[in-house]
């Protein structure tokens, strides 16, 4: 049976059942964003791998990894970019440009700050409620993203 909500709003639903204020997204720094995205959209990566049947854990990591890398995600924003709207490219800009006090692990400065900006969108995209639309980006990123080199260990952790 499939079960298709529409308007479905997780943030919305945890803040309920966990009796948390709303607070206004706006204030958060684009890293708060970021780390709510990384969050979600491997949560996303994650259960679309897991969806695809049982498998190894060890299988399933090394197929999520491909697409939550910081490589991977800056890449994603190529395909991205003329796809969001005003507001949603200032949100990216925010995290892109945004003075992390992480360095890059197994990726370029370059990669890791676009990777930042794309999890940031996310972020924001998810605690605003947008799932469809969150799930509309992600799904245009992962449908055009082909990754260039087998998968590894290694993911990209704050």
């Amino acid at each position: 049976m499939h079960n298709h909500q529409t308007g479905y709003d997780l943030s919305a639903y945890i803040r309920e059942q966990f009796a948390l204020d709303k607070h206004d997204i706006r204030t958060y720094s684009p890293l708060v964003l970021a780390y709510i995205g990384d969050g979600i959209y491997e949560l996303m990566i994650r259960s679309m791998v897991v969806e695809q049947g049982n498998r190894q854990v060890n299988k399933l990591h090394q197929q999520a990894s491909r697409f939550v890398k910081a490589q991977a995600q800056s890449e994603m924003m190529e395909t991205l970019l003329p796809l969001l709207s005003e507001e949603e490219v200032q949100i990216y800009k925010r995290g892109r440009n945004a003075k992390s006090y992480t360095t890059a692990k197994n990726a370029s400065v370059n990669d890791y700050r676009r990777a930042t900006g794309f999890e940031a969108l996310m972020g924001y995209l998810y605690l605003n409620g947008n799932i469809e639309r969150l799930t509309e980006l992600v799904k245009a990123a992962v449908t055009d993203y082909t990754p260039k080199e087998p998968a590894g260990t290694e993911t990209r952790n704050r």
